[in-house]
């Protein structure tokens, strides 16, 4: 209560000092009869009103008011909306562990009953091929043939055909997985590699399906209802009779996967402050890896694909609580014009942190809303006419589009890559997967930390950089050194993690706020056609252990110099129109590329009583910019975030002049309004 009071009267006096400031100028430009002097008078009037206006009418305002980040978003946040990230890691990933592949050879069944070990079958009718015997292949034996004793060799005139008669599988070590109830071997090896291609399709659409679900029935029923898919389904997954029953299964749960993840983390963005949205992104995030964590050891500790299905689904369905605990968010619901059930909310929020919900807020909120609404269907309508496409009529604006893109679908195609990748690394599968999970979590709290220091494309590209030569030099490695293959990995891991984790913000500075929407789709979803090829790619090593990292590598690396190319945004007025968005960037020099901070291109100014006339131009100019800004979540917060807290990031700048060097997750927001999905996994 004491902090929120502080806060109250840090705000009375920042708009108390603003007023002053413009009735300064005002007073000083009264004197003046001058044309010019009375548009200068008429601008800084506006400019005054509309501040006044909107300083009591946005959301993010409110927030304050009821608590940026109080006792009721923290038990939503942490006992609601983060534990569901856990299920998506698990659903995401278990895939991995249900289908390992047994050494295998043909059966034969006229050797059957003969009273013959199982090396003497092999020895009479299984060929010998590459240092072993084969696994697809055998003799095809006479009719009514009858080994004689003592047993003799194959003869060379038997042919060699492909199984004819089924299996036999080595279970010393894997003895449960798809591979040995559906014979997923031979001509039919690439069907697991198949269903894991299927899961990522599934997301696709999914991201589509419940993305529409959210919008127009909320945030709550679209989270429930996609929940309950993905856990049935994933229970359902452990009685599939056949393969095809299974991939249909994980096509179902690959439709929830992206969304489970994305919809609790929308929930709590909306809820919390703008200056608490970096927290609650990396949060997220490191709850993500925590299931994935989790799942190396349910795994090692459950070897039968049927249990861990079960194991990786049915402690979840106690999330039904979630149906009585689990609020709508109020963003949403003023967006739609429900305004009784949202104030009922932030009363309730109001309550839990202990502070007043201000009376005649809601019905201003509930203008603002709306007002907000039509503003953002007028805007859909028109960047419908044109789409992502309206980004290619200029020479500035197409190249960056198209670098972006590249960039999303090398960074998001490596990143998932080396994570499907990991139990195929080292001789322990769970270790190894183990690890390379482990290796993200530090790697987002350094990029967490350094992000707002040394920008965003430093990090981007020379974490990708790095990611593709440690994974190019696994190449180098000799046969047999594991140890020296999985440390490479890990390296490559962790570079490419904190690249992973800054492209999202970085992209959505670098789109225009008038097509952000539409380019964060476009470049998402390319990005997302990797998920759906890389699981190819990594077919690849079970015939050269290397060869995938070798191609994600070369990937990687490429993507991480296109991003030089592009313009650093930390610290520098970003674009709100397709004009600025054109201005943006296009004076790029490759000197540029050296410098990890760019240098400040805004500037302050604290005596407006001595203002020139381009100097007053500027203010008016960066204060409609901020306003603009304002409403996605770019201000400068008034108190110490989570990120803030790991040392200073510069001092408070004016009051009038909206920075952009927080990092931020920018809220992207569909026709109502309200924030929408995008395939961002």
């Amino acid at each position: 209560m004491k902090r929120d009071l502080r806060d109250s009267e840090r705000n009375e006096t920042t708009t108390t000092m603003e007023q002053n400031s413009f009735e300064n100028v005002t007073n000083g430009l009264a004197s003046s009869t001058s044309p010019r002097a009375q548009e200068r008078r008429d601008a800084f009037k506006k400019l005054r009103q509309s501040r006044q206006s909107e300083k009591s009418m946005d959301f993010d305002d409110l927030l304050p008011h009821v608590g940026e980040f109080g006792r009721y978003q923290k038990l939503l946040i942490f006992l609601i909306c983060l534990p569901a990230c856990i299920p998506c890691g698990f659903h995401a990933f278990n895939q991995l562990f249900m289908s390992p592949s047994p050494p295998h050879w043909c059966r034969v069944p006229e050797l059957e009953g003969l009273g013959l070990t199982v090396q003497e079958v092999r020895n009479l009718s299984i060929p010998w091929e590459g240092g072993g015997y084969s696994q697809c292949s055998q003799y095809q034996l006479p009719n009514n043939y009858t080994p004689e004793w003592p047993l003799e060799e194959p003869r060379p005139a038997w042919p060699v055909v492909p199984c004819t008669s089924g299996w036999i599988y080595n279970t010393t070590i894997i003895y449960s997985s798809i591979v040995i109830d559906y014979d997923l071997v031979c001509d039919k090896a690439i069907f697991p590699t198949v269903g894991l291609s299927v899961l990522n399709v599934g997301g696709i659409i999914g991201v589509y399906v419940f993305g529409t679900i959210s919008r127009w029935l909320g945030r709550r029923i679209s989270f429930l209802v996609c929940l309950g898919i993905e856990q049935v389904f994933g229970l359902i997954t452990a009685f599939a009779p056949n393969f095809w029953a299974w991939l249909t299964c994980r096509f179902l749960v690959g439709l929830t996967v992206p969304a489970i993840y994305q919809i609790p983390f929308i929930i709590s963005l909306e809820l919390v402050g703008p200056s608490y949205r970096s927290f609650v992104t990396v949060m997220t995030c490191l709850f993500y890896v925590g299931g994935m964590l989790l799942l190396a050891g349910v795994a090692y500790l459950v070897r039968n694909w049927v249990y861990l299905c079960l194991v990786t689904s049915l402690p979840f369905f106690v999330y039904v609580v979630y149906w009585w605990y689990l609020p709508e968010s109020p963003r949403w619901l003023l967006s739609k014009g429900r305004l009784q059930e949202a104030r009922t909310i932030l009363t309730k929020m109001a309550e839990v942190n202990k502070t007043e919900l201000p009376d005649s807020f809601m019905q201003k909120l509930q203008d603002r809303m709306m007002a907000q609404q039509a503003l953002s269907t007028s805007s859909a309508q028109k960047n419908s006419a044109t789409g992502f496409f309206s980004m290619c009529y200029t020479p500035n604006m197409r190249l960056k589009a198209i670098l972006i893109t590249m960039v999303w679908f090398a960074n998001e195609t490596v990143y998932v890559g080396l994570s499907y990748y990991g139990p195929a690394m080292g001789d322990d599968e769970y270790l190894s997967f183990f690890l390379s999970c482990a290796v993200e979590v530090p790697s987002y709290l350094l990029c967490w930390i350094v992000m707002d220091r040394w920008g965003r494309r430093w990090i981007l590209g020379v974490g990708m950089i790095i990611g593709g030569i440690f994974s190019i030099c696994t190449v180098l490695m000799p046969e047999g050194a594991s140890l020296a293959t999985l440390v490479l990995y890990l390296v490559a891991k962790f570079s490419e993690s904190a690249a992973f984790l800054i492209i999202y913000p970085f992209a959505a500075e670098l789109y225009p706020t008038e097509v952000r929407g539409v380019g964060i789709g476009f470049s998402a979803y390319v990005g997302g056609l990797g998920l759906v090829i890389i699981p190819f790619i990594n077919y690849l090593g079970t015939e050269m252990l290397v060869l995938p990292l070798l191609i994600m590598g070369v990937v990687s690396a490429l993507g991480g110099v296109l991003t030089f190319r592009l313009p650093e945004t930390l610290q520098q007025k970003l674009p709100n129109t397709m004009a600025e968005g054109e201005a943006f960037g296009h004076d790029f020099s490759w000197q540029e590329c050296w410098a990890c901070v760019p240098e400040i291109k805004q500037k302050e100014y604290e005596d407006f009583d001595h203002a020139s006339d381009e100097e007053i131009d500027e203010i008016v100019s960066l204060e409609n910019l901020g306003r603009r800004r304002s409403s996605e979540g770019h201000g400068r917060p008034d108190e110490a975030t989570p990120l803030q807290r790991f040392g200073p990031l510069g001092s408070r700048a004016n009051p009038l002049i909206r920075q952009t060097s927080i990092m931020d997750t920018p809220i992207i927001t569909d026709a109502s309004g309200a924030m929408k999905l995008t395939f961002w996994v």
